[in-house]
């Protein structure tokens, strides 16, 4: 198995799993969010079923949902709690974190580099082993929900039921279908999606084309998971444990940070000296609104920092000068 490539980037931490040139699995950590595995205070806000339900406040001052709720412990009491799920972004509103009851001391969410086990660093000066396998690509397809594979494509939606992969192409539908099933397991263990996943294939009326495209995302897909068979209508629904957003939650949710953040790295791997990085003005006003990605910045590159904002420039098309001094 391929270790992974680990960056501590600014704004952001990432880590990607490489196999034959491809990146195969990816992760970004955003700081300043209470994590799976963190044990926090916690003061109960609202009891929604005696015993079961609960609202609660942490001590960074973000609402979780509670379940259950300890015997004895009422309104306004204060708690330990160890968070189990992340706050997902969503239309509208996002979903508050999850956590459970704890006795356990008080302690941070496992950092991403603790998580993924052995790991190699991707240092700027050397050759950019995230550029070459493809992150900037990974990246773009998060946003838009446009994937593609040989003979079609895959339209990734996030909805707040679930996410959903919509498969076309050119091929006849039952090698369509496997084609189109291997491409959603491949795209769900390269983002991290996590939860109720649906996979919209060709329509199928024999079974044994609907078991061989079963078959195909079982082979790229690393257990475990749930699935449903493929049935007659081409449709396939996979259940993977959800404690973390996907990559594609993490980049449609905030177009802007990733887009900063973006040009942040780009900036870094330009190598030292002052340097102007210049995009659309909510990119740079982003820049300068964090102080501490700015300070960041000119110590990794062990010079100032200039921001110039082009309204002509899309989001995701920032590009970093270097200055003369």
């Amino acid at each position: 198995m391929a270790a992974w490539l680990y960056e501590e980037g600014i704004g952001e931490n990432r880590a990607i799993r490489v196999e034959q040139g491809e990146i195969v699995e990816a992760v970004i950590e955003l700081p300043g969010t209470a994590g799976p595995g963190a044990v926090v205070e916690a003061r109960l806000i609202d009891v929604q079923q005696p015993g079961r339900r609960g609202l609660v406040r942490l001590d960074s001052g973000d609402e979780a949902i509670l379940t259950p709720i300890p015997a004895g412990v009422t309104e306004g009491a204060t708690l330990r709690v160890e968070v189990v799920r992340e706050p997902l972004p969503e239309t509208g509103r996002a979903k508050r974190a999850k956590v459970r009851p704890s006795d356990a001391p008080l302690r941070p969410a496992p950092p991403l580099a603790e998580r993924i086990g052995g790991w190699v660093p991707s240092a700027p000066g050397r050759i950019d082993m995230f550029e070459q396998a493809g992150w900037s690509e990974l990246i773009e397809s998060a946003e838009t929900g446009e994937i593609s594979f040989a003979g079609g494509a895959l339209r990734m939606s996030l909805t707040p039921a679930m996410t959903l992969f919509d498969v076309d192409g050119v091929l006849e539908p039952a090698a369509l279908a496997v084609a189109g099933a291997r491409a959603a397991g491949q795209a769900i263990r390269r983002f991290a999606i996590g939860g109720s996943i649906g996979i919209d294939l060709p329509t199928l009326p024999a079974k044994a084309d609907r078991l061989k495209a079963a078959e195909a995302l079982d082979a790229v897909l690393p257990q475990p998971f749930e699935r449903t068979a493929v049935n007659g209508f081409g449709f396939l629904q996979v259940v993977r444990r959800r404690e973390r957003r996907s990559i594609p939650e993490i980049v449609q949710a905030d177009p802007v940070g990733s887009a900063a953040r973006a040009l942040l790295r780009r900036a870094e791997r330009a190598g030292p000296g002052a340097l102007l990085l210049v995009a659309a003005p909510a990119v740079t006003a982003r820049i300068e609104a964090e102080q501490a990605w700015v300070e960041a910045l000119q110590r990794r590159i062990g010079g100032a920092i200039a921001l110039q904002a082009d309204a002509g420039q899309p989001i995701s098309a920032g590009y970093v000068h270097h200055r003369q001094s």
